[in-house]
C-alpha cells in the first residue's frame, strides 16, 4: 500500500517506518495519524517481518500536532457533523498509538530532535525507545490547556511510574535523551551519529530470537499492562480532548504558541 505520508523501506527482515514530512518537522496531521493507523494494524498480516523501526524523516522524530491544521479540529468545530463522527475523530491520536502498541511484531522508536507532544506519544507506544542524546522530549498539554490523551497518560505511568509521570505530564518540562534514558522513557541514548545503528542493533537483536516466542511475550506484556490499568480507561481520551479543545484557555494558548 503507498502512503502520503509515510515512507517505508524493508532490509531483510527489518521494516522501518518513516514519517515522511520534514518540512514540516513531521508535524501530526488527520493524514499521518490515519495512515499510522493503517499501516501497523497492517502489519498484523506481515509474517515476512520480525521488527520495526518507527522514526522521522530530516532533523526531528515529530514536533506533535500540526499548528496550522491539527488533527480532527476543523471537523469538530463544524455544526453539520454529527456527534458519532466528532467522537470519531476525536479519537484519531488514541487509534493510532494503540495500532503501534497492538502490533505484533517487536517495535522500536528511533527519536531524534524533537518528540512533542502527540510525538512523545507515538514514541511511548513503542516497546523500545533509542534516543540521541541532544533530543527533546516535551509533553506541552497542560500549559495548553488540554488533558494529555491519546492513552499516553496511563502508557507513560506503566513505563515509568507515577512520580516521573507527575512531573513531565504536569510541569511539562523539556528534558533531553540523556535525561529521558536516566527517567525511563528511553531505553538507550546515544550520540547523533550513533543513533541509526543502535536502533537497527536493537531491531536485529529482536528479529534473530525465536519469533514465537517473542510473540508470545509481547502478548504477555500487553496483558498485564491491560490488567495494572484497571480497564482501558483511554477509551474516553477523544471526549477529553474534544471538551477542553472548547475553552477559551485552549484556543488562546494553542494560537499563541
Amino acid at each position: 500500500m503507498d502512503y502520503q505520508t509515510l515512507l517505508l523501506e524493508q532490509d531483510d527482515a527489518i521494516l522501518t517506518v518513516s514519517i515522511n514530512r520534514p518540512e514540516r518537522l513531521n508535524a501530526l496531521n488527520e493524514t499521518v495519524l490515519e495512515e499510522i493507523a493503517q499501516c501497523f494494524g497492517a502489519l498484523q498480516r506481515r509474517f515476512d517481518v520480525a521488527a520495526v523501526i518507527l522514526t522521522g524523516a530530516g532533523r526531528a522524530f515529530s514536533a506533535g500536532a500540526d499548528r496550522d491544521r491539527p488533527p480532527g479540529r476543523e471537523r469538530l468545530r463544524r455544526d453539520d457533523v454529527g456527534a458519532r463522527e466528532k467522537r470519531y475523530w476525536s479519537q484519531i491520536g488514541r487509534r493510532a498509538t494503540r495500532a503501534i502498541e497492538d502490533c505484533e511484531i517487536p517495535t522500536v522508536a528511533q527519536v531524534q530532535g524533537y518528540a512533542i507532544g502527540g510525538g512523545s506519544c507515538l514514541a511511548l507506544s513503542c516497546d523500545f525507545r533509542v534516543v540521541a542524546e541532544d533530543a527533546v522530549f516535551h509533553i506541552p498539554e497542560v500549559d495548553l490547556g488540554v488533558p494529555l490523551t491519546w492513552g499516553a497518560t496511563a502508557r507513560l505511568i506503566s513505563e515509568i511510574g507515577a512520580a516521573r509521570a507527575r512531573e513531565l505530564i504536569l510541569l511539562s518540562d523539556r528534558i533531553d535523551g540523556r535525561l529521558a534514558a536516566q527517567y525511563g522513557v528511553a531505553h538507550r541514548a546515544v550520540p547523533q551519529g550513533e543513533l541509526a545503528a543502535t536502533a537497527r542493533a536493537f531491531a536485529e537483536r529482536l528479529a534473530g530470537k525465536p519469533a514465537h516466542a517473542v510473540h508470545m511475550t509481547k502478548t504477555q506484556f500487553r496483558a498485564y499492562e491491560e490488567r495494572s490499568r484497571l480497564g482501558v480507561v483511554s477509551e474516553t481520551d477523544g471526549d477529553l480532548l474534544a471538551a477542553s479543545a472548547r475553552e477559551p484557555a485552549f484556543r488562546e494558548a494553542f494560537s499563541r504558541s
